[in-house]
């Protein structure tokens, strides 16, 4: 299980965008932080999804001693979880402090994740 660096790959006054790339089956994103700052979320998935792929966006407002804890599935609008099976682009629901993405699938999982957040 490898933790995947994050890149902001577009920051302006009132958007970012926070892409993953590389992530393998046991895989979580780092978590980016202050995203609670833009009301307006949404993430795409996409890449090799392989055999049983899941890929779920998390979210956390909880830090003990400094670190996020107790992630939780985040929801879409229609209140069904974000555990993405195939490429698609989906609304966030919950406004979190922290999301990430985690992976699972097999050997052939590669995911990139694209977070989209603005006011």
């Amino acid at each position: 299980m490898a933790v995947r660096a994050y890149s902001v790959i577009k920051d302006s006054v009132n958007m970012k965008v926070i892409k993953w790339t590389g992530l393998l089956n046991t895989d979580t994103g780092q978590p980016y932080e202050f995203a609670s700052k833009y009301p307006d979320k949404s993430v795409q998935v996409y890449g090799t999804f392989g055999a049983s792929p899941h890929c779920f966006i998390e979210g956390t407002n909880e830090l003990v001693d400094g670190s996020p804890a107790n992630y939780q599935t985040l929801n879409d609008p229609s209140s069904a979880a974000l555990d993405i099976v195939a490429a698609k682009v989906e609304q966030i629901l919950e406004n979190t402090n922290l999301i990430r993405p985690r992976v699972t699938g097999d050997g052939t999982t590669s995911l990139t994740v694209l977070l989209c957040i603005g006011k």
